[in-house]
């Protein structure tokens, strides 16, 4: 019999049903804020950033400190939660998100706001680790399915419905709301999570929690992301992007050491060992890069290059994430009629490519319909594998585990997206400036836009996506076809950076796929989620 078919009951005495019912729905009100902030914060960044006067990086670091965030301290809440409870430190984790929600609301400049968001991070990781760490404990068997893809489909309507009600919020409200909306939700969670506390069994498996371990994770991780964005500023060849990317791999190096002599590890580093289990928690991290980043940048193509308005991107962004409300439960219908859930994960890593490929046809008079397939595509390859893979790869772990395995999960999951918006950021203004450089000259109107200059500026100005103040800051004296140049090469810089995600995808996808190869092992798993 395979580990996963063999794993105990994860309480002595299951809780009854009613209990079981209400702690779903405490999990899924809370998970689904979480999403939402995530995609709808993109669609006010250009909002943001014309408010607040931020550059390039400041504007970044509005989604990236959260997701940095998000992924620095996931693993930290999965360990934690194995030691003091996982409802204890899923209910901190609500208190905390609301109270960031609330002072990104009130930020008064850029920084401010990205440190309130960075406390955001901190609390949605919690949320997400303790909160399928409960469900892994709580529920078993074909209800851990089910429960796993309500888990996933909740997120999806999250990320379905954060653009289009962020756009509708920045039109009518302003971009203050957008977190403001956040909160409120928040706080109505807030109350009934101590009702959850004492209808639950409370799971804290005792030890220690890993300071020591913790810390250097979290320090690699921030060293390591704030390399990866400030190498478009820098030069990915300056001694400060290289020495941030030295200290991170010292400080992981260092991570890894401490964590094999800890008694109370923060990360197990025997669960890496099973193959199967690292391969799946590999996908998040292909959807990260072939769907994340799209949920990031593409409103700013729909908004720079396009010229359609916020509130109008926000709904063509619904082409992107309706799928993943969908799809989650369509994916546990068809494991529930016999489809294995490893072939839906196969599917959905083609669904990525394939979408990622047809978005290199996009143009700047792209209607609807040219968008839609893509774009649905895409959004049904992040869909299907959302909420299923993390039932399986909860299955193949020992239950006393479950809080640290969720951690790590997630932690690849919010840290890929850190990375990879990270990635797509830097790159794309990396080859912003290149065209910008080019058609400018040297600065003393070359390139045939006489009065032109101040390359630099102008293309981390336009990398934000806002067009028209890079134009202005140009100083070229034909702004409008300085416009037109400008629309011209980040539509050609965009399309660059989207080949890299095709190619990154093909590779994840290969290396994925010889992980979890092994039909034996693998149907193991097929019968944990049955």
């Amino acid at each position: 019999m395979s580990p996963a078919t063999t794993i105990p009951s994860t309480a002595p005495d299951a809780p009854p049903r009613s209990r079981r019912t209400l702690t779903l729905v405490a999990v899924l009100l809370a998970v689904f804020v979480v999403p939402m902030s995530i995609s709808g914060t993109a669609v006010a960044l250009p909002d943001i950033g014309a408010d607040t006067h931020a550059g390039l990086a400041p504007l970044q670091w509005v989604v990236n400190a959260f997701n940095v965030a998000f992924a620095c301290f996931t693993l930290v809440w999965g360990s934690v939660a194995d030691v003091v409870g996982r409802v204890k430190a899923f209910a901190a984790g609500v208190a905390l998100y609301a109270a960031g929600s609330l002072a990104s609301a009130v930020a008064g400049d850029a920084l401010l706001l990205d440190a309130a968001r960075a406390l955001t991070g901190i609390g949605g990781a919690a949320i997400f680790s303790c909160g399928a760490a409960i469900l892994s404990t709580v529920f078993e068997g074909p209800s851990r399915a089910r429960a796993f893809a309500l888990f996933g489909t909740v997120a999806g309507v999250g990320v379905a419905v954060g653009p289009s009600l962020a756009g509708a919020l920045v039109q009518g409200l302003g971009w203050r709301w957008v977190f403001a909306a956040h909160a409120v939700a928040l706080l109505l969670v807030l109350p009934v999570v101590p009702a959850i506390a004492r209808a639950v069994p409370v799971h804290g498996g005792g030890g220690r929690i890993d300071v020591p371990g913790s810390a250097l994770f979290v320090v690699a991780m921030v060293l390591l992301t704030t390399a990866i964005v400030q190498g478009s500023q820098w030069g990915w060849g300056s001694p400060g992007v290289l020495g941030l990317l030295a200290a991170a791999l010292a400080a992981l190096a260092v991570f890894v050491a401490v964590e094999r002599r800890s008694a109370h590890p923060m990360l197990d580093l025997g669960v890496l060992r099973e193959r199967r289990f690292l391969g799946l928690c590999l996908v998040p991290v292909a959807a990260s890069f072939g769907f994340v980043t799209l949920l990031t940048y593409l409103p700013s193509y729909l908004t720079a290059v396009t010229g359609r308005d916020a509130g109008t991107a926000g709904l063509l962004m619904l082409l992107l994430t309706a799928p993943v409300l969908v799809c989650p439960m369509v994916a546990a219908r068809l494991v529930g009629r016999g489809i294995r859930p490893l072939t839906l994960i196969g599917l959905s890593l083609v669904c990525l490519v394939l979408g990622d490929l047809a978005l290199t046809l996009l143009s700047p008079s792209a209607g609807v319909l040219v968008l839609a397939a893509p774009m649905l595509v895409t959004g049904a390859g992040m869909g299907l594998s959302a909420g299923l893979v993390d039932g399986q790869a909860l299955a193949l772990v020992d239950p006393a585990k479950a809080g640290m395995a969720a951690g790590f999960l997630n932690t690849l999951r919010l840290g890929s997206e850190a990375v990879a918006v990270a990635v797509y950021g830097s790159a794309l203004a990396t080859v912003l400036g290149r065209r910008v450089s080019d058609g400018i000259g040297d600065g003393i109107g070359g390139g045939g836009y006489p009065g032109a200059g101040n390359a630099a500026r102008v293309a981390e100005q336009a990398a934000g996506g806002d067009l028209a103040g890079a134009a202005a800051l140009s100083g070229a004296t034909d702004r409008t076809g300085f416009a037109g140049f400008l629309t011209r090469a980040y539509d050609s810089a965009f399309h660059s950076v989207l080949w890299g995600l095709v190619a990154v995808g093909l590779v994840l996808a290969v290396v994925i796929a010889a992980l979890l190869r092994g039909g034996r092992d693998t149907e193991g798993v097929v019968g944990a989620s049955r």
